[in-house]
């Protein structure tokens, strides 16, 4: 029949009305009492609304799109906002219900009244919002009154409607009253939201309406992280990080793209709240105690996290709708197919009315509810998520705040005396804060899980009674088992670090001293002793292996063991089977608990962890501090304007003079009158002073010494006399025991010069004044420290840029030729991260740093002490005569070096911890000539070292050699370690960006299947054929149970009275029945826990054995690379490989793999069976997964990059702190803190807002995937429904399509995050994958090991036949066309200038380069065709760094273990060894620590003499071996050379010509070709030649 709005006239037969037709529209009983009439009123509000506000929209948006889109898009200025949106979306519910309870109730008759205006009103009300949210962002509020007029209109209306029920006795027992009542209140809160609009902006009804001004952070264009600003629907689904995910599939997600993070989460505000809870809870009584870290993080951070709580208690409620509205849906989909609709409830003004349970026995509806409740749920505990992941990292930042300050003020004799080492800083900064923060992420679960599991049993035990709490307690027992494997996990994770961290040791010895290895043909022993650390590496990963599979296996297996064992019980103490209702609510239940009870053992073992982590950070919190300024001891010498030359004060003329030293002489005379003369100008003074490093013995005692004011003064002394401590004592780093040092206030009107100079600072200086009672110190300490940066940023350390003065600077430290050959000049970085510079280069540029700082006092800590001769000559004259005499700096120097006395003014002679002499040199000359003889002696012996010294520049000039080989034929490209954008370059040259855009998105398959090949066929086939069978027996469980269940249903027609839902049947039928449906249920659950394991095992032990080959053949392929590659590559990308990438290797891809695959095959196997059920779920499923395809694919790009960015941000922060630990002194001493602080400050940010929009994009992803898994279950409840008016499934079918379709929702994001990571990870398989495709030198050789005599070579004869020789095919050749010929037992030296090919020359004696023509013939054999391994553990070399490994001296001397000890006695007896390796504890098999540290330079060649002269071979190389050792032990190495090797053949590649003067044949070389050729006396006769005028330099 037609439909009318009214409905068509009916006869109504009710006991209160007699029988008699009603016309629907006639109002004989007044307007108000016809219902259909009342209805037709609360039509009028929402077509009010839609008729005014469309118009207004329309045009509205057309005018905001020309608008600039700024941030104040995003800006809330509206107050109740969060409130508004509540009480909306509370709004919108309702009338969804109001609209299912009218079509519910309008079954077999058309009252449209019924449910249109609830339609009208749902559209009304979401264009209320819609139009809130335009007017908002457009700031037009005047706009808003359409809103209120509309609210007072529908609260009238709907109190009408309430009134008349109340007339007519309808009470809350009907849900039509319930919902009306509802809506009433709701619009009146909305009313007096908006009231509140008006009262606080007073935009309408007042005259002056106030200005609003958005937040700082929305008029920052920098801020783009929009959580807190944006409205409640965008912060809920993450709208606003659209742009931004799908921006990065066209191009890269970089630093300017996340920008700066909002004020309220800058490290900063945290650090402040946190530091503010921390120190208030010291108090007056108690001022010892410490206070509580855990309380002060309550104190600041405790409110987000109850927020957090109450979202997860909500989501998690909301949970059990799942299971509850399946068993509705199941238990009412019979009934409701059965009994038809007879019994409809009351009749009131002729329209139906339904009690409130009524509405809930419908399938759609709980369909509908279900559908909700989900989305809420997840929407819930994604904002849960989000806020604790929110304070976690406010937290982090706060805590990295908190350390660094106290690393600033820690004293350095902590430091110093080992009780807080570097370590433990870095593992506090590293490790601790980490802890803390992943511990706050999880705690909201501490106390919501509890909960959620006793709510778990309760519903179970409602369900199925008694056997249902046997099935939970399985659950339980097994927890604590989880927790014992969680805990073993972690311990076998710390044995393997311990493992790697050793094999790693080895790795970067075997890289350091690659050439070394090479040439005397150690490699393999050095790689079997690789390999044997990572053996017991990987047994330890063996057990991480089955820990690991244990827990997977655990989490697999529990739920099916409860479900067998619940369903057992039911069945014997029940004697009856479930309902298929009850048991698939059931079984969705034990899905719900089982995730709460695998977590509970995560959260417990990380709350363990954070009470350590706390621990420690109080421990160190409370260390021991520097005092502020206990040096001062309370005696206030120093006026507070203590002066201090403000960085950036230049002198103002100086900058405008190109020449500085003419402008100095004519400033000189007028300085020099205004300083009054009487009173002797006193920069520092100490009086009586005794200082300790803190452990209470005084280091320094009764010092009385003081230093003039712009003069230079020197201070002397043996090593180890206290010179350095006396620097730290006066700088305030040592604890005072007694007496006191004094600064000087500057005179005063330098004070108005200088005033008059830096206005600009002035701000800086009025703090510095109040804080600081000292000048700032330019400082360069004797272990030179250099920061992270570049070279000129190590060189200016914050100051403002002056050319002219960087460039004196540099000229005066001799730096420009090393600048030169750094990759990119000054700008190249330097540091821990960056270039190595060797330590001469490192300790100019801390001198530099102290030159170029304009301050007024420069302490200079043995600068020379890693110099050569010139250079300390003329950093002397140039840099400290020249540059800061002339600036009239007070110049503290301590030295080694006295010929540079003469130039002192000044001079404090220490012995032992105490002034020895305090003087100029005259005084010292008359009073203590004892003292001066001594020193006269001393000096004659630096002179005659002098003379012989000024050869070529020894020392620099090789350390500027091995920088250049560093660079040699290196683009500065893969210098710094970008591996990654190298391996981006090459791949995509050719492309552009669309293709570029699609590379990205791609997976990287091939990849994938060299890990899983290299993990071997037989694992894969075994892993891929256990999961699938694994879920495919996992489908047959429930199917079976299904099956079961519905079997007993179906057998009798169902009762009509839903109450009595268990059916009872007669006892013979139960035993026939049951005879095989339990046994085979039983077999099947078995049969599924027992794949479990093997599904287990088999994802971890492949990714092992991958593990395994990927490293063996990474350590074999560099090992035998040629030398070239270890030129172009650098260290630290090669050990990357086998830190990083072997790390992600061994312990990360297979738990990412085994979660992908199990989380894949859930989501397929659900899919499948709800298709199988009800097949029209499969045209629905296509929309779905072309969304799903979508938005994993925009993820996965968007979170690489957000990952890369999280990465590379962690590292500066880290080395930030540690350089920031090492370098202590020297930012005391500049008083730099102040910056520092404000550096780490922007670090600690940066990574914050890398790793916030890291997880916003996960958050993001999640709510997407949940609110489609939300959709996938309505349309397998929509689609059984439906499909059951046609054909019936079962409905133990029903139930378990639903049950599945629950699952999916947990398990879709999972698959997006898995495969995310999964593609991260692979980027390590893939860098490895890059290496082992280097070529291999060729070992083989086309000679038979055999064929070689034994005692080759016996003579030592050398034939060298038109040699040419290329590092690598693509270069250029370094030997053209060499000939010579050696006879046997000669001693030949070779020499020529850097670059002639003489190093290239000795290398080709071993076959390390490319000999492409000609050839070396070494007694009658040409040396290319012998296996590389025989021909060069036959000869010798001693190279010009010193090479040691760590280990025993015996180890050095003789790794192949084939010498006596005799033998290597002798040889350390001849290298001048012997007397100090009898004196070292164990002797021979003394210890040698890494790199050899433990010996000096010196010592360390002469080992290297021993080890060349242990292989008794009889041909012996020398490459400089003497450059870098001082003139004695060079004597005896020529001597040893002469005696030792007098019958053997001896090449010689000289550094200083005089070496080989004494030689039988000198080779001069020059660019690769032979020049001269003959005996030194022959050379030296013709004036003109090369040789010669290489003696006349020398001499």
């Amino acid at each position: 029949m037609a439909l009318s709005f009214c409905g068509s006239n009916k006869c109504i037969s009710n006991e209160s009305i007699s029988n008699k037709c009603v016309n629907a529209y006639s109002v004989d009983e007044g307007v108000l009492n016809n219902g259909c009439f009342v209805d037709a009123l609360n039509l009028v509000p929402h077509v009010f609304l839609l008729f005014i506000t469309f118009p207004i929209l329309f045009i509205g948006w057309g005018s905001q799109s020309s608008k600039v889109q700024i941030h104040h898009n995003t800006w809330l200025h509206f107050p109740g906002h969060n409130l508004r949106w509540i009480l909306t979306f509370s709004l919108l519910f309702v009338h969804v219900c109001e609209f299912a309870e009218g079509i519910v109730s309008n079954q077999n008759m058309d009252h449209l009244h019924l449910y249109m205006p609830a339609f009208m009103g749902f559209i009304a009300a979401t264009t209320s919002v819609v139009y809130y949210h335009n007017i908002e962002t457009s700031n037009f509020p005047k706009l808003l009154l359409v809103l209120f007029i509309y609210w007072v209109l529908a609260f009238i209306t709907k109190s009408i409607k309430l009134w008349k029920y109340a007339e007519y006795n309808v009470g809350p027992q009907y849900l039509r009253f319930c919902i009306t009542a509802l809506l009433v209140i709701l619009y009146a809160l909305l009313m007096a939201v908006e009231m509140n609009v008006i009262r606080v902006r007073k935009y309408v009804f007042f005259t002056n309406p106030p200005k609003v001004k958005p937040p700082e952070d929305l008029q920052d264009l920098g801020v783009r992280f929009l959580q807190p600003f944006v409205n409640l629907l965008s912060k809920a689904t993450y709208w606003w990080m659209n742009p931004l995910i799908i921006g990065a599939h066209k191009r890269p997600i970089e630093l300017k793209k996340i920008g700066k993070l909002p004020i309220a989460m800058r490290a900063l505000t945290n650090y402040l709240r946190l530091k503010d809870a921390y120190e208030d809870q010291r108090t007056a009584e108690d001022p010892c105690r410490p206070p509580s870290i855990w309380r002060s993080m309550y104190r600041a951070f405790g409110r987000p996290i109850l927020l957090s709580s109450t979202f997860r208690y909500l989501a998690d409620l909301l949970g059990f709708a799942g299971p509850l509205c399946i068993l509705g849906i199941v238990k009412h989909l019979k009934v409701n197919n059965d009994t038809n609709t007879t019994d409809k409830g009351d009749v009131y003004f002729g329209v139906h009315f339904m009690s409130s349970s009524m509405l809930l026995q419908n399938t759609s509806v709980l369909a509908v509810l279900l559908f909700l409740a989900l989305v809420l749920q997840r929407t819930f505990l994604q904002a849960s998520y989000y806020v604790t992941i929110e304070t976690g990292i406010n937290l982090r930042g706060a805590l990295l705040a908190m350390i660094y300050n106290k690393i600033l003020r820690l004293s350095t004799s902590n430091m110093s005396m080992g009780e807080m080492t570097l370590g433990q800083i870095n593992n506090l900064v590293a490790i601790e804060t980490n802890q803390l923060m992943w511990f706050l992420f999880l705690c909201p679960n501490l106390w919501a899980m509890p909960v959620q599991i006793v709510m778990g049993v309760i519903l179970l035990y409602y369900f199925l009674g008694f056997s249902a709490l046997v099935g939970a307690s399985v659950i339980v027992l097994l927890a604590p088992i989880q927790y014992l494997v969680a805990t073993k996990l972690a311990d076998t994770q710390k044995s393997t670090l311990e493992y790697s961290t050793d094999r790693l040791k080895k790795t970067t010895e075997i890289l350091k001293g690659i050439k070394l290895l090479k040439l005397y043909a150690w490699e393999n022993i050095f790689c079997d002793s690789v390999e044997e650390t990572r053996g017991k590496e990987l047994t330890s990963l063996k057990t991480f292996a089955l820990y690991t599979s244990i827990s997977i296996f655990m989490n697999t297996a529990i739920p099916i063991a409860a479900v067998l064992v619940t369903f057992v019980m039911h069945h014997l103490i029940d004697k009856t089977d479930p309902s298929p209702s009850e048991a698939f609510a059931a079984l969705a239940l034990f899905h719900i608990l089982v995730t709460p009870l695998f977590l509970l053992s995560t959260v417990v073992r990380f709350a363990v962890k954070a009470l350590v982590s706390v621990q420690k950070l109080g421990e160190f919190l409370q260390s021991d501090e520097i005092g502020d300024d206990s040096w001062r001891n309370g005696d206030m010498s120093v006026s507070l304007e203590a002066g201090k030359k403000h960085p950036g004060a230049t002198k103002v003329i100086n900058r405008k003079q190109p020449m500085r030293y003419q402008m100095d002489n004519y400033e000189q005379p007028t300085r020099r009158q205004m300083r009054p003369t009487e009173t002797e100008d006193v920069a520092v003074k100490v009086a009586n002073g005794f200082f300790t490093w803190g452990s209470n013995l005084s280091t320094l005692s009764d010092i009385n010494i003081r230093i003039p004011t712009g003069q230079l003064t020197m201070i002397v002394g043996q090593v180890g006399c206290g010179k350095s401590s006396l620097l730290l004592a006066m700088l305030g780093e040592m604890q005072t025991i007694e007496g006191s040092v004094y600064w000087s206030k500057l005179p005063d009107f330098e004070m108005v010069r200088e005033g008059n100079i830096s206005w600009s600072e002035t701000e800086e200086t009025d703090e510095d004044i109040r804080s600081k009672n000292r000048h700032s110190v330019a400082y360069a300490a004797q272990k030179s420290w250099l920061l992270n940066a570049t070279v000129e940023e190590n060189i200016t350390f914050g100051s403002p840029f002056s050319k002219q003065r960087y460039k004196a600077v540099i000229d005066a430290c001799s730096l420009q030729p090393d600048i030169d050959l750094l990759p990119f000049g000054d700008q190249t970085e330097i540091g821990e991260r960056g270039i190595n510079l060797s330590g001469g280069q490192r300790q100019r540029i801390c001198v530099a740093r102290a030159l170029y700082q304009n301050t007024n006092i420069v302490f200079l800590d043995d600068p020379f002490s890693a110099l050569d001769i010139h250079l300390s000559d003329h950093l002397m004259q140039e840099g400290i005569l020249k540059f800061l005499e002339d600036d009239k700096r007070t110049v503290v120097l301590v030295t080694h070096k006295l010929q540079y006395l003469i130039h002192a003014d000044w001079i404090i002679a220490m012995k032992d911890g105490s002034v020895l002499r305090e003087g100029t040199l005259k005084d010292i000359q008359t009073h203590d000539i004892e003292l001066y003889d001594h020193w006269k002696t001393l000096m004659n012996k630096q002179d005659q070292d002098l003379e012989k010294d000024i050869q070529q520049d020894s020392q620099t000039t090789l350390e500027r050699k091995t920088l250049r080989r560093a660079f040699y034929s290196r683009e500065a490209k893969s210098q710094i370690d970008d591996e990654d954008e190298e391996e981006e370059e090459e791949e995509e040259d050719d492309d552009n960006l669309s293709t570029t855009t699609n590379r990205r998105s791609k997976i990287p398959w091939k990849v994938c299947w060299c890990y899983l090949s290299s993990g071997g066929y037989f694992m894969v086939f075994l892993m891929v054929f256990s999961k699938l069978l694994k879920h495919s027996v996992i489908v047959a469980i429930d199917y079976w149970l299904a099956l079961w269940t519905s079997s007993k249903t179906s057998g009798t027609s169902p009762t009509d009275s839903i109450s009595s839902s268990r059916t009872t049947l007669t006892s013979e039928t139960l035993v026939d029945e049951d005879s095989y449906y339990l046994p085979v249920f039983i077999i099947l659950c078995a049969a599924g826990i027992t794949l479990c394991l093997i599904t287990s095992l088999s994802v971890e032990f492949l990714g092992l054995s991958a593990a395994t080959s990927l490293h063996h053949n990474l350590l074999n392929k560099i090992i035998h690379a040629p030398i070239r590659f270890f030129d172009i590559t650098p260290l630290g990308q090669i050990l990357n490989r086998f830190s990083a990438d072997t790390n992600i290797i061994d312990q990360h891809i297979p738990p990412t793999l085994e979660s992908l695959t199990r989380s894949t095959l859930l989501c397929l196997s659900a899919i499948g069976v709800i298709s199988s059920i009800t097949p029209a779920f499969l045209v629905a499923l296509v929309p779905l997964a072309v969304a799903f395809y979508f938005i994993q694919k925009y993820f996965r790009v968007a979170s690489k990059d957000l990952q890369d960015l999280d990465d590379s941000t962690q590292l500066p922060l880290l080395c930030h702190f540690s350089e920031t630990a090492e370098g202590l002194t020297t930012i005391r001493a500049f008083r730099h803190e102040a910056r520092f602080k404000q550096r780490m400050l922007e670090l600690t940010d940066t990574n914050n807002t890398a790793y916030l929009f890291l997880s916003a994009a996960n958050r993001w992803l999640e709510v997407r995937t949940d609110y489609l898994g939300a959709v996938i279950v309505l349309t397998a409840a929509g689609a059984s429904i439906w499909s059951l008016r046609y054909g019936l499934p079962s409905g133990g079918l029903v139930g378990l399509g639903l049950t599945y379709a629950l699952t999916v929702t947990n398990y879709l994001n999972w698959v997006v995050r898995n495969l995310a990571d999964l593609e991260v990870q692979m980027s390590a398989v893939k860098k490895v994958k890059s290496f082992l495709s280097t070529e291999s030198e060729n070992y083989e050789g086309s000679m038979d090991t055999s064929q070689v005599p034994e005692n080759w070579p016996q003579d030592g004869e050398i034939k060298i036949q038109d040699l040419c020789a290329r590092y690598d095919p693509m270069l250029k050749p370094v030997l053209k066309h060499v000939n010579a010929y050696i006879k046997p037992g000669q001693k030949v030296g070779i020499c020529g200038r850097t670059g002639s090919g003489k190093s290239s020359l000795s290398l080709a004696f071993f076959n390390m380069v490319d000999i492409f023509e000609g050839k070396i013939v070494i007694d009658g054999i040409d040396i290319c065709k012998l296996p590389l391994q025989t021909l060069r553990s036959r000869l010798s070399i001693i190279l010009q760094d010193p090479v040691l490994f760590s280990g025993s001296i015996r180890f050095n001397l003789d790794p192949e273990r084939t010498c006596s000890d005799d033998r290597l006695w002798e040889a350390l007896e001849i290298a001048q060894l012997k007397n100090m390796v009898k004196a070292l504890p164990g002797g021979i098999d003394a210890v040698v620590t890494e790199g050899g540290e433990n010996f000096s330079v010196g010592q360390r060649q002469l080992f290297c003499l021993a080890r060349a002269f242990v292989r008794k071979s009889s041909i012996f190389i020398m490459d400089e071996a003497t450059a870098s050792i001082d003139m004695a032990t060079e004597n005896i190495l020529q001597k040893v050379v002469m005696t030792a090797f007098a019958d053997r053949t001896v090449v010689t590649i000289a550094h200083r010509v005089h070496t080989i003067l004494t030689a039988d044949l000198v080779i001069v070389m020059k660019r690769g070709n032979i020049l001269e050729y003959d005996r030194p006396e022959t050379l030296l006769e013709q004036a003109d030649g090369m040789f010669a005028s290489f003696v006349k330099a020398d001499m």
